[in-house]
């Protein structure tokens, strides 16, 4: 009974985003949400258009302890619920609730795998339908109760606020799942969803990391293997992306011509590329050393690709034993060879070319980033 005559704030057991929660249902009041803004611990839920708290052993006691002489905090229902069992795991003091793993029902399943084969169909590339299947299939265990052709655009909204934006995740990862429900509703019939409507969110300018040429000098000096030592240089020398250096077999390498082709990389299409007498001959040391036979680079099984994992951890190691202090992924030696190329006056059309850039638009952001032009620029303070 509410002897002190507060306002009243129910807490009901709930399920939101796969999680056991408990929501603080009260009449509005200005006091209450000022002290909730203030806790760490609380958020507010779209869906539920409520307060919450992930669920945890006596939680109610903390509630009423926040809450104290602002609400009276009525548990009763919570208490009735989790006697019945609607909380459904039994745990320890001070754990929290484990997330429920949802299963998509056979029909979302078979939708779901008619998807797949038709992007295998398509002929798109195995990493684009690995992320367009998985990013669909977290958006359908998101709305798991509600059938395929009743999502709305207005769904998709909510997801993008409560889950993609709550969770603070990318807005690259947003865009993949974007691409990946247009694409599925697209060939999907007798659905709610007007596949036009459906916003991007938009995008980031994000300028390329870029080594300069003597970090990239003593990032390749500190390599005493010869295999790493000519995987990393050759993708600097070439401009390559860490699938395409690991896709390359043998035979791709032309000596006489002085070119590498690289086929069908990004886009399912060939290039090639200039290949300097440097690598030429530090390609011949490493051939001599280890004799290839599928893959130029190979793991530690004859005839399958080297792994990317241990390609990435070879160059971790290198930056760590050069001493750069900069989180360099493979990717920043292409960003690197692009930005070297134009500052030496390469013609943006060629580094576009040997890119495989579909668009110029897509090779300029390394204007940007070239210090070229911008190192003849004199700082007015410099005349002060």
């Amino acid at each position: 009974m509410n002897i002190l005559n507060l306002p009243t704030l129910k807490l009901i057991p709930a399920i939101h985003k796969e999680l056991e929660i408990v929501k603080l249902q009260f009449k509005k009041n200005d006091e209450i949400i000022a002290l909730l803004r203030l806790n760490a611990h609380l958020r507010w839920s779209k869906t539920h258009s409520s307060w919450y708290v992930p669920y945890e052993p006596k939680i109610h006691s903390k509630i009423f302890y926040w809450l104290k002489n602002i609400a009276y905090v009525d548990y009763t229902m919570f208490v009735e619920l989790k006697k019945e069992s609607l909380i459904t795991q039994k745990i320890e003091d001070n754990d929290l609730l484990k997330p429920k793993i949802i299963e998509l029902c056979n029909t979302k399943k078979t939708k779901v795998n008619e998807f797949e084969k038709w992007m295998l169909a398509k002929r798109y590339s195995k990493n684009t339908i690995k992320t367009y299947v998985e990013a669909l299939v977290l958006f359908l265990k998101y709305y798991h109760l509600k059938p395929i052709n009743e999502i709305s655009n207005h769904d998709i909204l909510n997801f993008n606020n409560d889950y993609i934006i709550a969770k603070k995740l990318s807005g690259s990862f947003q865009n993949q799942i974007i691409n990946a429900i247009k694409l599925f509703y697209k060939i999907t019939e007798n659905s709610v969803l007007q596949v036009n409507l459906i916003f991007r969110p938009k995008r980031q300018k994000i300028l390329p990391n870029v080594l300069s040429k003597e970090e990239v000098k003593s990032l390749l000096l500190v390599l005493r293997n010869i295999k790493h030592k000519t995987a990393l240089s050759l993708i600097y020398s070439c401009g390559l992306r860490r699938s395409e250096l690991l896709n390359l077999k043998p035979s791709d390498i032309d000596s006489k011509r002085g070119v590498i082709i690289v086929r069908q990389a990004k886009g399912k299409k060939d290039r090639i590329v200039p290949l300097s007498t440097k690598i030429l001959e530090l390609l011949r040391e490493y051939y001599k050393a280890y004799k290839p036979s599928n893959y130029l680079f190979e793991g530690q099984l004859k005839g399958q690709p080297y792994d990317e994992r241990s390609l990435a951890n070879v160059l971790s190691q290198a930056v760590d034993k050069a001493k750069i202090n900069k989180p360099v992924t493979l990717h920043w030696l292409r960003h690197s060879y692009a930005t070297h190329l134009l500052e030496a006056g390469t013609d943006i059309r060629y580094i576009q070319t040997l890119l495989g850039h579909s668009s110029t638009r897509t090779t300029e952001i390394y204007t940007h980033v070239s210090n070229k032009e911008l190192q003849k620029i004199n700082s007015p303070y410099d005349s002060l």
